[in-house]
């Protein structure tokens, strides 16, 4: 198997693109400048010409196009370290891309960083992750796709690796290299003074390694930068004086000068990720023994609190789990209301060690329960958690797909002692229900089990002191299949399905064929609930390594030991915090919901018939250009563009004693001159090149773009900043070129269509939607939807979906299905309704395709897409399609 990487993905390309622009009119530096410092450190450095005040334009300028709040001022990050030239003010802007788990968050940085060579020769970048779990998801990201950025960069000479204490030239070459650099470092490898990157060294003739790190000026990449935000952290990252930070996660702490966000909202509607239903295990009527969990411990000024589960006495009489707060002294008895808590009276909280200890010595930790029967909580969640499995992976064998289940356990010594009851447990429930199946009978659940756990340190390896006690092989073989070979991992020939982990695996490492998530530890954290659901969301591959966008296929099953609506609350809570109500996707349903089925009498009922005939072709289009069109409106354009010359700035800065240490200190800056190309470059090509990696990609001739140059007749502007004005034509071109993909697109009928028998074969499909719709009206002919329920993403398809069950004259509607798409030049376009109405008076059938959309306006790209469509149903096909907000609007 191979992952395959499409490269032209809406949402990625428009991350790339927002921080590529953020350095507009940064002339590219085009051979590599040495740098010569005292004590012979060279080094081949980034560079950024850009003064502040052209930054915080470029920020606002992308902040307003993506719609984000916009920055005040530029965010940085500051410190004074030690330099091969003395002590030095280390200062550095930081931007923030936030990225749904599952999105492709490594891919779009990776990409990033051969944007930023291409645009503006910066070659020097350093991958900075908290953790050796996400160190090693970088470093198979970047094995996985470097035959794909090789022939998307047309073979640019690169270079990556981890960052290895013990090969100190690898650093020496980091720094002297002319082409791309790309080095992977965790923040522990370079946080304390006593690292080997902050020695003087023999290996080195007596050199630094960070002075050479520091010489090259490299742009840091901060991989989950939420975990880098300690003071000690922050120091270790100015310690290796970048010229900025890029700071990638899904859940930041502080988002720096925000540039890109892609919320979990935004990534369940536009289907980039799994869908997520709850299947909760928990202990119902269990009151004849006391049970307390502890959820939180809370410090106020100075009182500390500590929210406790309980089995609460209610007015009613029956006995049921409820959450109270207490502090010292207070009284479980008093708190329940019941005598079986004589005894628990909260005697201590710690909140740093995080645990209660009562006054019958009884101690519970942060997240852990007593008094709850683990053990038979354990068993129902395993089992629930292999029944899934089976159930999924039998559906799926045939498109390819194999299926893995990630089960998150308490404590490590519950697996790997010799008595481990997970462990035992698991082999237990494995036999009983492979028994049960032809597929799994007679397999050895040692064969299909396997674990990674932190405290298992792995032999050799790019890290300092490693402790190798008690590593087995097994142990390497296992960390080698998880960590690192993703694609024997998601072969069918391989037996290992179910992978046991503790925390190792909650940040950083993912599988896209994780279609089930056990949770066996108590997750006190809400963002470890986040971070656990994160580890499968990524939508599934096949055995070529094709992703697959099958909705009903990408589901993700998450057996929680809480009740559903508890476990719902917490995760939509975490998100709602941070989003706001808008930005939250809806709650996830519970895995035993009811299921939309297909009414097949209206299936095969003519209505359906007909309409499926005049809508099932695919077609394929054509785009003309009017290229006389196009060349005037962009000369136009171009001969009234205005740049900059690239500028010599003089900064003046003071030296001062501060202490023991000296600091610098900003005193002044100032245009000294302007500076002309000595040769005009290539703009031709430079142009060409922007529009090839634009979103959407473009193409169009070089006489073509000769022609708008020529016409423009803006001489002066090429030669004062070629590398500017070729930026502006760029934009400028996209513009007039996407005006005129709208007016020229055509499509044609191709001797293909949808088969109707899909839905046939389908009878039964999951609901994934904010709004559940029950079509429940009764009618004298049947109830006007194709299936008895439907599932809607907005409040705007909700009422359509109200108002088409209420009108008469609708003799059926259907949402159109995931596969059903139209080509566009900007990706695959799914339409929302068909709809066969009869006009009412006029003995008159027609059949219809309608988009829903809210009264917002659309994004240029859904703009595109809704032309395409009208083009493709009425240029093509003779059906009626429109744009509409309610369902008084069909006619």
């Amino acid at each position: 198997m191979q992952f395959r990487f499409d490269a032209n993905q809406e949402y990625q390309l428009r991350a790339i693109e927002a921080v590529v622009d953020l350095f507009e009119g940064q002339p590219r530096l085009e051979t590599g400048m040495t740098l010569e410092v005292e004590g012979g450190v060279a080094a081949v450095a980034n560079r950024l010409d850009l003064d502040e005040a052209a930054l915080l334009a470029n920020l606002h300028e992308v902040q307003r196009r993506l719609i984000l709040p916009e920055d005040p001022a530029l965010q940085y990050l500051e410190d004074t370290i030690e330099t091969v030239s003395g002590p030095k003010l280390s200062r550095f802007p930081n931007f923030s891309v936030e990225m749904e788990t599952g999105t492709g968050k490594t891919y779009v940085y990776l990409r990033t960083a051969f944007e930023l060579h291409r645009r503006y020769g910066m070659r020097k970048f350093i991958v900075v992750v908290p953790s050796v779990a996400i160190r090693e998801g970088v470093l198979k990201t970047l094995q996985v796709t470097e035959r794909h950025l090789r022939e998307l960069y047309h073979n640019a000479p690169y270079r990556y690796g981890v960052y290895d204490s013990a090969n100190l030239t690898q650093v020496r070459q980091f720094a002297m290299s002319d082409g791309v650099e790309i080095m992977v470092m965790t923040i522990d490898a370079f946080n304390k003074a006593s690292n080997v990157i902050h020695q003087s060294t023999d290996r080195l003739q007596g050199e630094t390694p960070v002075h050479f790190v520091q010489a090259s000026r490299p742009v840091l990449i901060l991989d989950e930068p939420q975990n880098m935000e300690s003071e000690l952290r922050i120091k270790a990252l100015a310690a290796l004086d970048p010229l900025l930070a890029l700071r990638y996660s899904a859940t930041h702490r502080n988002a720096y000068n925000l540039v890109y966000r892609l919320t979990p909202y935004q990534a369940y509607r536009q289907r980039l990720v799994k869908r997520i239903e709850v299947a909760s295990v928990v202990s119902d009527g269990d009151a004849n023994r006391v049970f307390v969990q502890l959820l939180d411990v809370k410090t106020e000024k100075r009182t500390l609190t500590a929210r406790l589960a309980v089995h609460k006495l209610m007015k009613s009489g029956a006995v049921k789990q409820a959450v109270v707060t207490v502090k010292p002294g207070d009284s479980l008895v008093a708190k329940t209301g019941r005598d079986d808590y004589e005894g628990y009276e909260i005697a201590e909280i710690d909140a740093g060690a995080g645990f209660v200890r009562f006054a019958n010595e009884v101690e519970v930790a942060l997240g852990q329960a007593v008094g709850a029967d683990r053990e038979a909580l354990f068993r129902a969640q395993l089992r629930e958690t292999i029944e899934s499995h089976f159930r999924k992976q039998r559906r799926v064998r045939e498109t390819g797909v194999k299926v893995l289940s990630l089960i998150f356990i308490d404590r490590v010594e519950n697996y790997v002692a010799d008595d481990g009851v997970i462990r035992r447990l698991f082999d237990e429930e494995f036999r009983r229900a492979a028994a049960r199946s032809s597929e799994w009978a007679g397999v050895d659940p040692a064969e299909v089990r396997a674990a990674y756990f932190a405290e298992k340190r792995r032999k050799g390896g790019a890290r300092e002191a490693i402790d190798t006690t008690g590593v087995s092989r097994a142990d390497e073989d296992a960390y080698d299949l998880i960590m690192r070979d993703k694609e024997r991992l998601l072969s069918l020939d391989e037996p290992v399905a179910f992978i046991f982990s503790h925390s190792a695996l909650r940040e950083g490492w993912d599988n896209p064929n994780v279609f089930q998530i056990c949770t066996l530890n108590q997750t006190a954290s809400e963002v470890k609930k986040r971070q656990e659901i994160g580890r499968g969301v990524r939508l599934a591959v096949d055995q070529s390594g094709e992703r697959l966008h099958d909705e009903q296929l990408n589901v993700l099953t998450v057996v929680a030991n809480q009740s559903y609506d508890r476990y719902v609350a917490g995760l939509q809570r975490e998100i709602q915090e941070e989003y706001g109500p808008d930005g939250t996707p809806p709650p996830p349903p519970r895995a035993d919901r009811p299921k939309a089925v297909l009414r097949k009498e209206r299936a095969l009922s003519p209505e359906f018939k007909d309409l499926w005939e005049r809508i099932r072709r695919r077609t394929r289009y054509q785009v003309r250009i009017e290229s006389e069109r196009l060349i005037a409106d962009v000369a136009r354009e171009l001969a009234r563009v205005r740049v900059e010359a690239p500028r010599i700035r003089v900064t003046r800065a003071g030296v001062e004693a501060v202490g023991d240490a000296l600091e610098t200190r900003l005193t002044g800056t100032r245009v000294a001159d302007e500076v002309r190309p000595q040769a005009l470059p290539n703009l031709i090509a430079i142009i060409e090149s922007l529009l090839e990696y634009a979103t959407p990609p473009m193409r169009l001739s070089r006489r073509t773009l000769l022609a708008m140059l020529r016409t423009a007749d803006n001489a002066e502007a090429m030669a004062r900043n070629p590398h500017d004005f070729s930026a502006v034509a760029a934009r400028i071109i996209r513009e007039k070129l996407a005006d005129q993909l709208a007016d020229g697109i055509r499509y044609e009928r191709m001797d293909d269509w949808y088969a109707m028998d899909r839905f046939l074969e389908q009878d039964e499909l999951d609901l994934f939607g904010q709004y559940i719709v029950p079509s429940e009206r009764g009618r004298a002919l049947g109830d006007n939807a194709l299936y008895s329920q439907v599932a809607c993403d907005s409040l705007v398809e909700r009422d359509f979906v109200r108002d088409l069950e209420g009108r008469e004259d609708v003799r059926l509607f259907l949402k159109l299905p995931p596969w059903f798409t139209v080509p566009t030049p900007v990706g695959e376009y799914n339409p929302d309704w068909a709809i066969v109405l009869d006009r009412e008076g006029a003995g008159e059938r027609l059949f219809l395709v309608r988009e829903t959309k809210g009264d917002g306006e659309l994004r240029p790209t859904e703009k595109l897409k809704t032309e395409c469509g009208r083009a493709h149903f009425e240029g093509a096909l003779g059906v009626s399609y429109a744009v509409v907000t309610k369902a008084g609007e069909i006619t």
